[in-house]
């Protein structure tokens, strides 16, 4: 470039930075979370709360405490603090890491009026340019009243005022220095240093504050001190209407801020609209089985989460009684034993070894199981002490969830197999490979529960759970677009088999027969019950949900509480599906054979077998032998010598063996 170029870029730059116009300040708007048919669910914080006031109506603490914390070279830069930028660039090439920012407060402030939250260098230098106009057209307190009056302290409060008069019931003006110090941490993150959400980190965030105004000296140690054992009494928020999925909506907040990279305060007032996998009218269903289930005036909780096993859209998600009441998403628990709903994990991992088959046959009795080199021992026991006393095959174990069929399962399988299939199937909880483990000894999430069986309901292909389909900016540009993912972790031949076995549950002699009538479509699940926990993980081939009940702080439940599991799974993926054109069914792939089977001997039936049952098994793992105790319809009326000899030589090698 020749010198006449550089000059007239100079002088234009020069032109630029000395008269060029500033853009008009961007108006907060609301964030809308749309259903997978584009109806609105939530509109996020419910509005804007923002009272503005002039800076001699704020008190010198938060003023000081801010300057402290965010900015404490502010009267002495012009908008961007070249000091300050070199001291964090250093820090940063010390620690290999990025630990401090070096945006002034005039930085902030035209990044939250003018600018998105983009972490790109064009951003970056229009952001400082517009800081630098801020300067030449503000005076620094001027500077200071639009930052202190526009900046987002959390809970849609916008401005010092009405920050203030949210957590503290006053005016900006009355603010000690420890309700100061508070509120001067919570911009950093809203979230995160919420009295009200993480009030430890927001303690731990004012003594922050507080400790960087005494090394700056704006405030006397002896103030300081008084101040960090002083104690802030915050209100609490004031009651709004839940709306609609409000733990669901939680959940989407905390997957587009975490996962997603999207800026807090962009999603709170930037305008976005976030379409996501809800369908509003199963939600509701939800809402209404759990608020139906659960007996009133009882602090017995519920949760239920329901998946579409076909692409893995969340579909209803339900993380407590009452949202308003608490908060807390149930549904990522990951505190509740599952106990036996844990099971077809179990039965799956044996079947795909095929060291045991559905014709398997264990005696159901009290048993003690040696294990770790037969050091140790495991003594289980079935619910209430009933045994068959009488040796039984795997469907009728899964259908009355005995216990002690399970633990031999484990221990004729491998335990460390087990946990493979776990994995395999999407849970991450921690897992020991011992016995107990085929009980459901360990905690799992719903999620992770409802997740895992959406791998059985569409042939093994398990799909990553989805919330997220898009999320736009107010001007419809895209900032995110899913693309689901997922994989094959069962052969479908596997998964078929385990959901014939599994719709014996709620088949006569099942543990869930009782809601049957409930249901018009064939359903496949398991139920379980611990001391302080009560299960029913079930699927559709369009569905598959997890639902628990209990109480938050682990204490036990009675067996009419741990029964109201079912009902509730039956009622929602009933309503949920009622609109479905014809109940979906499990259809049969290749690699799966059926075979008539005498249930008393495990064996292929013969003419004789009074009740023979249709078994499903995996091609080449079905019984070669027939029935050895009924015979065939011939021996029961006579035969010959020589076929009453064969079957007496029959029973007797079986008995020997």
């Amino acid at each position: 470039m020749t010198l006449f170029g550089l000059l007239t870029a100079a002088g234009g730059g020069y032109v630029l930075l000395r008269y060029g116009a500033l853009p008009a300040g961007s108006v907060p708007q609301p964030t809308q979370l749309l259903g997978a048919d584009g109806t609105v669910i939530a509109q996020l914080e419910g509005g804007v709360n923002r009272r503005s006031v002039r800076l001699a109506d704020i008190s010198p603490w938060l003023i000081k405490a801010t300057l402290a914390v965010e900015d404490r070279r502010f009267y002495e830069h012009r908008g961007v603090d070249v000091r300050g930028l070199a001291r964090a660039a250093w820090t940063d090439v010390r620690h290999l890491s990025k630990r401090q920012g070096a945006s002034t407060l005039t930085q902030q402030l035209a990044r939250n009026l003018y600018l998105s939250h983009e972490r790109t260098w064009k951003r970056k230098l229009k952001e400082a340019w517009y800081a630098a106009r801020l300067e030449q057209t503000y005076t620094k307190d001027e500077i200071l009243e639009l930052y202190l009056n526009q900046i987002y302290y959390g809970h849609g409060a916008y401005g010092a005022e009405a920050a203030s008069r949210l957590y503290f019931g006053k005016s900006a003006k009355e603010l000690t220095p420890a309700e100061s110090a508070l509120l001067a941490g919570i911009p950093k993150g809203p979230s995160y240093y919420s009295p009200h959400r993480h009030p430890k980190e927001s303690r731990q965030r004012r003594q922050t504050v507080l400790q960087v105004m005494k090394d700056t000296g704006v405030i006397s140690s002896a103030t300081a001190d008084e101040a960090s054992h002083t104690a802030v009494s915050v209100r609490p928020l004031p009651e709004e209407p839940e709306g609609t999925a409000p733990y669901f909506a939680d959940y989407v907040l905390k997957i587009a801020e975490s996962k997603l990279g999207i800026d807090e305060r962009l999603l709170h007032d930037g305008g976005l609209v976030i379409r996501t996998t809800l369908d509003a009218d199963m939600q509701r269903k939800a809402e209404e089985a759990i608020r139906d289930g659960l007996p009133p005036k009882s602090e017995l909780q519920g949760a239920l989460i329901a998946i579409d096993p076909r692409n893995g859209y969340i579909k209803a998600m339900v993380g407590g009684r009452s949202y308003r009441g608490n908060q807390y998403n149930r549904v990522f628990a990951s505190t509740r034993q599952p106990g036996s709903s844990f099971k077809p994990i179990v039965y799956a991992a044996a079947l795909e070894r095929r060291i045991v088959t559905p014709a398997t046959r264990f005696r159901s009795e009290p048993t003690i199981f040696y294990y770790d080199n037969d050091r140790k021992i495991y003594q289980p026991s079935n619910y209430a002490d009933r045994y068959f006393r009488t040796e039984i095959g795997m469907r009728q174990a899964i259908a009355a969830s005995d216990n002690i069929f399970a633990v031999n399962t484990i221990m004729q399988t491998g335990a460390e197999s087990v946990i493979a299939m776990a994995r395999r199937l999407g849970i991450g909880s921690p897992l020991k490979a011992v016995p107990s483990l085929a009980l459901g000894t360990f905690p799992i999430s719903p999620f992770e529960m409802a997740s895992a069986f959406s791998a059985f309901a569409n042939g093994g292909f398990k799909y990553t759970p989805l919330a997220v389909l898009s999320i736009r900016d107010s001007k419809g540009n895209t900032l995110y677009e899913a693309h689901p993912r997922g994989e094959q972790v069962i052969s479908p031949a596997l998964a078929f088999v385990t959901t014939q076995l599994l719709e014996s549950v709620f088949q006569k002699g099942g543990t869930a027969y009782r809601v049957s009538r409930l249901l018009a479509r064939p359903v496949a699940g398991k139920t379980g019950t611990t001391d302080s926990d009560a299960w029913t993980v079930g699927y559709t081939p369009e569905l598959a949900t997890a639902v628990w009940l209990g109480y938050d702080k682990g204490r036990a439940i009675t067996s009419g509480e741990a029964h109201r599991a079912a009902p509730i799974f039956a009622n929602f993926t009933e309503s949920a599906l009622s609109g479905s054109a014809s109940p979906g069914l499990f259809t049969m792939p290749e690699g799966v054979v059926t075979a008539l089977i005498d249930p008393v001997t495990g064996l292929l039936a013969t003419d004789g077998c009074p009740n023979p049952v249709l078994e499903t098994f995996l091609s080449g793992t079905e019984p070669s032998a027939s029935c050895y105790v009924h015979g065939s319809a011939k021996e029961k009326t006579g035969g010959t010598a020589s076929q009453k000899s064969g079957a007496w030589w029959k029973k007797l090698r079986h008995w020997w063996n």
